[in-house]
């Protein structure tokens, strides 16, 4: 006779995990109008009303992922400044945080960045993103010049992250630019600019 195995019980961090793991892949494949809470539950290996009790929503889990993936961002470009060696390193390696980010993120990347998302409400907090990044590299110019126009960092902060993410989204449709690349164009332009502060 046959016995079955107990199905383990996931608690409720690793099983929104999983969620937003399923997420984030239906979403980038079908976009978020054709996405469906079905077929990240199918994905998932649970019932909707699973996903929806801690979600509330599908733009509750978009806003979700979005949210995570902002965590994640800042925190993988936060230890890379901070395991660098001075100003022009802390640049570089930030960014170069980023660009790696993306890569082993693609998904994501795809989902934050697509017009039907942002339609849906992920807009605002796509800036949130932004501005979360903007605030984090001026507190860092700001620790290698200190006596700086706090007005004048925030522009140049807004500069990289714009600069970023269209060099982001350049190598989406050229992947022969790697992350290193991308990296040297940014600092060729802005480190050049930057460097007075030192």
């Amino acid at each position: 006779m046959e016995t079955s195995t107990p199905r383990r019980r996931v608690g409720r961090a690793e099983r929104e995990r999983q969620i937003l793991d399923a997420a984030v892949a239906v979403f980038s494949e079908r976009g978020y109008q054709n996405a469906s809470m079905d077929a990240v539950a199918e994905r998932v290996g649970v019932t909707k009303p699973v996903v929806y009790t801690h979600f509330g929503s599908k733009e509750g889990l978009l806003l979700a992922c979005v949210a995570r993936a902002r965590t994640d961002l800042l925190e993988v470009t936060a230890a890379a400044a901070a395991a660098a060696q001075g100003s022009e390193d802390m640049l570089r390696q930030g960014t170069k945080a980023f660009f790696d980010y993306l890569d082993t993120q693609r998904p994501a990347w795809t989902l934050l960045y697509s017009e039907a998302a942002i339609s849906a409400g992920a807009g605002p907090a796509l800036e949130e993103i932004r501005a979360q990044q903007t605030d984090f590299i001026a507190a860092l110019l700001a620790t290698q010049a200190p006596d700086a126009d706090p007005q004048r960092l925030a522009g140049w902060s807004q500069v990289i992250v714009g600069a970023c993410e269209r060099l982001a989204l350049w190598r989406g449709q050229d992947p022969r630019v790697s992350s290193e690349q991308a990296t040297e164009y940014l600092m060729d332009l802005a480190w050049t600019g930057l460097a007075h502060l030192r």
